[in-house]
């Protein structure tokens, strides 16, 4: 730490050099109740200790602060504030509006944690393995978990390969920094971590340039056993009639390859209805006008609303806006041997303590294994599919690194079930290029890779005049869906809901990146802790109208460290995508000043190139189609020309809906699962 001049160095005793800085500008953005000479030390420690493990730039940030200048306060603030709430709250760093809130607003006790329901006894090392597998699943995501148990309970002997490993749940519990919902460049304890490979973006017709896996650009989503469903927030929705019909209902807009689903609601429907009875789906009765029949109700019934969801409840009718509770994949009573949700304020981004949020990690893989016909791989990748002249699977070869030292293994098979995201999906197809298939499986169309899709989210941010957040997780528990459609001059739309409780560190950076606390006031200060009580978000996803552009590419005269091609990602949102998105923006702007809030600050208008849109919920990469021309995979998510191939993922998605996509990954993986015991 010497070259950034640490505490307790010759030239901070001197008072003068970088770090003496560094000292200045931190003890100056806080409180001066709490800008101890112990405190302010420690956090210089935390910020030279976290600068060096990724690309963030926060000394730089901090050495380089202008005292006076708007951006510069926000900017040097939002990094102490980061430091302070590292871990949540702690009583020797807050003032008295907090004090109430340190045990509520920070991760719940070691004692309150329950185990974890994965059996390490089943998890695989390389050279454990066995040669042959009845079929193979890459990615333990929703749709790797999904056909994993599918399968399993069928009888085939099954391996589940997974990139990510079983992270400490102590970091995913407690460390409020290195979560992939705080966006702010570490490493993500979820994973990827930095030994992860860059991928190249392109924005426009500029060059493309290098990202490394904590920056948002690389299309982030959570590599670890349970895959995204370990972290996610668990908004369970299914999409409604039209969202299986959008070129059918809207029409195809210049420069968009929008596409109806070669399957509709009522296909879908039955598996909607199994899994959120397997899995446990919790919400109540829905004015959603957009959505189709069901032929169950939610086996679970809604959380109880917060303080804010109350004063959103009553401005919705005034409004003549329709609600209903946010469906989620989380307990509200013990259920499946799992308990009902501890109402803890850490949710999204975060282990849950007590496994009430169901993901692939506590029900599907556990439920796998159970069978005795699965077994678990961890801290692998899947680096080319083998097929034989029958143009049929016939072998995977596996790639990893343990103790320093690159390991290989090639793995026979009767099935590959490709579920490990809409990037990686597309791009192990591209890399298993043949002599007969040169730009990759099932790409002889170039459509493997296109369409690549997430979701641009609208919202608003806003204080109140009192405390609105009760600090009860998980936060989501009033929505309104009237504006999936029907919006007039804007094809689709969104639903929008109050946002999950976020972390201090999070509250802190948004107050201030919404303009809605001053620059220049201190991290800890009073008005900081009030405001931080008093913020209420309602945001939401808006569909988006896809694009052949945007698109996962190789760039095969680049390699990682296992001989793979580097990811190649181009394209963004098409125009309509704007129009959605600001839409979103101004109702839920509207809907919080109905409610009573002092000060509203809608998302602003995005301007300039957007970049590849991915993330938690990309989707669309192979998508299926009755077409081989226009389309990856089949209805029934078989790779066209490669029978044994099959897709479980988002990427199978035509259209990703306006709302949160995991339940109809779940169910599209269920219908796509058994269609394989059928015919095989």
């Amino acid at each position: 730490m010497d070259h950034l001049g640490a505490p307790g160095t010759a030239r901070d005793d001197a008072g003068a050099g970088p770090s003496a800085v560094l000292r200045e500008h931190v003890t100056r953005s806080l409180d001066p109740t709490l800008a101890t000479p112990e405190l302010v030390t420690e956090l210089l420690s935390r910020l030279a200790a976290l600068d060096v493990t990724a690309p963030v730039g926060w000394v730089e940030t901090v050495a380089n602060h202008v005292p006076g200048d708007p951006a510069s306060e926000q900017a040097v603030r939002a990094v102490v504030g980061d430091l302070l709430y590292e871990r949540g709250l702690a009583p020797d760093r807050v003032g008295p509006d907090l004090t109430p809130h340190v045990r509520t607003w920070s991760p719940p006790a070691s004692e309150d944690t329950a185990p974890l329901l994965l059996d390490r006894a089943a998890f695989a090392a390389p050279e454990e393995l066995a040669d042959h597998y009845d079929v193979i699943v890459i990615g333990s995501g929703a749709g790797g978990g999904v056909a994993a148990q599918t399968l399993a309970e069928d009888g085939r002997r099954i391996l589940v390969v997974e990139r990510g490993s079983l992270p400490s749940r102590d970091r995913l519990l407690t460390d409020h920094l290195r979560t992939p919902r705080s966006a702010l460049g570490l490493f993500p304890w979820s994973g990827p971590g930095p030994d992860a490979e860059p991928r190249e973006v392109s924005l426009g017709d500029a060059a493309p340039r290098d990202v490394v896996a904590g920056q948002a650009l690389w299309g982030n989503n959570a590599m670890t056993l349970g895959g995204g469903t370990r972290v996610y927030g668990a908004q369970a929705w299914r999409f409604g009639p039209r969202d299986f019909a959008m070129a059918s209902t809207y029409g195809v807009p210049d420069g968009s390859s929008l596409a109806d689903w070669p399957l509709d609601y009522e296909d879908l429907e039955p598996y909607y209805t199994r899994i959120e009875q397997l899995l446990g789906v919790s919400g109540g009765p829905s004015s959603d006008p957009w959505e189709g029949s069901r032929s169950a109700e939610l086996p679970l019934g809604p959380l109880s609303r917060s303080p804010l969801g109350d004063l959103l409840a009553g401005a919705a009718g005034r409004l003549g806006l329709g609600t209903q509770p946010v469906p989620l994949l989380i307990n509200t009573r013990e259920r499946a041997g799992r308990p009902a949700c501890v109402r803890c304020s850490q949710c999204v981004g975060l282990d849950c303590p007590v496994g009430a949020r169901a993901g692939s990690h506590n029900t599907t893989l556990p439920a796998a294994l159970a069978t005795g016909n699965a077994t678990l791989l961890p801290g692998a990748q899947a680096a080319r599919i083998e097929v034989g002249p029958d143009a049929r699977a016939r072998a995977v070869e596996l790639v990893g690194e343990r103790d320093g030292r690159i390991w290989h293994r090639r793995i026979r098979t009767e099935l590959v079930v490709l579920a490990a995201g809409a990037i990686e999906s597309a791009r192990l197809l591209l890399d298993s290029a043949t002599d007969d298939d040169p730009r990759g499986l099932g790409n002889s169309a170039d459509q493997v890779g296109r369409h690549l899709q997430g979701h641009a989210y609208g919202g608003a941010s806003a204080l109140f005049a009192e405390q609105v957040v009760d600090l009860r997780g998980p936060g989501p528990d009033i929505s309104t869906a009237d504006l999936r459609h029907g919006n007039d001059g804007v094809i689709g739309g969104g639903i929008l809901a109050d946002e999950f409780v976020p972390t201090p560190a999070d509250t802190q950076r948004a107050l201030r990146r919404n303009g809605l606390v001053d620059p220049e006031t201190p991290v800890g200060s009073p008005a900081m802790e009030r405001a931080m009580l008093r913020l209420g978000t309602v945001v939401g996803p808006v569909q988006e109208v896809t694009t052949a552009d945007s698109r996962v590419r190789l760039d095969r005269t680049r390699r990682d460290r296992f001989g793979r091609a580097l990811v190649h990602l181009s394209g963004s949102l098409h125009p309509e995508d704007l129009r959605g998105r600001d839409l979103l923006s101004s109702r839920a702007a509207e809907w919080l000043r109905e409610a009573g809030a002092l000060e509203v600050r809608p998302m602003p208008p995005l301007e300039g190139l957007t970049p590849p849109s991915n993330g938690q919920h990309q989707a669309g990469t192979c998508r299926m189609g009755t077409d081989p021309a226009t389309s990856v995979v089949t209805p029934e998510g078989r790779l066209w020309g490669h029978e044994n191939i099959v897709v479980a993922d988002g990427s199978t998605h035509v259209t990703n809906g306006g709302a949160n996509p995991v339940l109809t990954i779940y169910a599209n993986a269920l219908r796509i699962s058994e269609g394989v015991m059928l015919r095989s």
